[in-house]
């Protein structure tokens, strides 16, 4: 069911179908930066929502987020992968660069290169960190290990980087979705296994982006953000794993029977 998390007057054009991950809340957090009116449909990936006919014809991977939105065309245009939907948001309403620079600048490129650096390094090295820290029917070592320390390897980068800038974030003097992409996961940090407290200036970085209120607003997109919360108690952390855990297995199990 879309609920609108905007209220202008007018229906919103964008439909944003998400839950609450770090990748979900990367497209929420971005609309709530741009102040971009947008509808949200939760997707119950424990119930593998995002598998059905309906899903696929906006996002063929089945996976979230994933977002329609009307074109310059008059038509729906369909947008799927987190970096995809991110530039597009900014291209089509970031006129004023809240959260961007103007293409062919410098800076544009150096968000590019971040960004693709989370898509490429920080999103998958963390994603398998929580699998095999506590998703996996069983613990290999070797797995866990080589996740949380590849982790840890793109956290220092992230870390030397930001003791380095003048501004506290990744490009230029302000926010942009190269920081936005990366919060969600760098937040999460305790759910890998990995300790924040070893890179202090990611860690400040971390404090710096929950003090935003369009970080505020779009962490709680489509369901509460806990995450902290929850790593500061053992019995409620195991008990999600646990239950996270036979869902992610079931959901493996289906896709590798097809």
């Amino acid at each position: 069911m879309a609920m609108p998390v905007f209220d202008e007057g007018k229906p919103a054009d964008i439909d944003l179908y998400t839950t609450q991950t770090p990748n979900g809340i990367k497209i929420s957090i971005t609309l709530e930066e741009l102040g971009v009116p947008y509808n949200v449909h939760k997707i119950d990936i424990s119930k593998n929502t995002q598998k059905e006919p309906w899903f696929l014809e906006i996002n063929p991977n089945g996976r979230i987020p994933a977002m329609t939105d009307t074109f310059i065309d008059g038509k729906k245009i369909r947008l799927f992968e987190s970096g995809s939907i991110m530039q597009y948001l900014v291209e089509q309403y970031d006129t004023d660069h809240k959260i961007s620079y103007k293409a062919g600048t410098r800076e544009y490129y150096e968000v590019n290169n971040w960004l693709f650096f989370l898509n490429a390094g920080v999103g998958p090295m963390q994603g398998q960190a929580n699998h095999f820290h506590r998703y996996a029917p069983e613990k290999i070592e070797y797995g866990v290990k080589r996740y949380q320390n590849e982790t840890r390897r793109l956290y220092s980068v992230l870390d030397k980087h930001l003791s380095q800038s003048s501004s506290g974030y990744l490009v230029g003097n302000k926010c942009t979705i190269a920081d936005i992409s990366h919060w969600g996961w760098v937040t999460a940090a305790g759910w890998a296994g990995v300790d924040i407290d070893e890179f202090p200036s990611l860690k400040a970085w971390d404090e710096r982006m929950m003090k935003r209120p369009g970080v505020e607003r779009g962490r709680h997109v489509p369901d509460p953000h806990r995450m902290k919360e929850l790593l500061q108690d053992k019995e409620a952390t195991e008990k999600h794993a646990a239950e996270s855990a036979k869902w992610v297995q079931e959901a493996n199990k289906k896709d590798f029977e097809k």
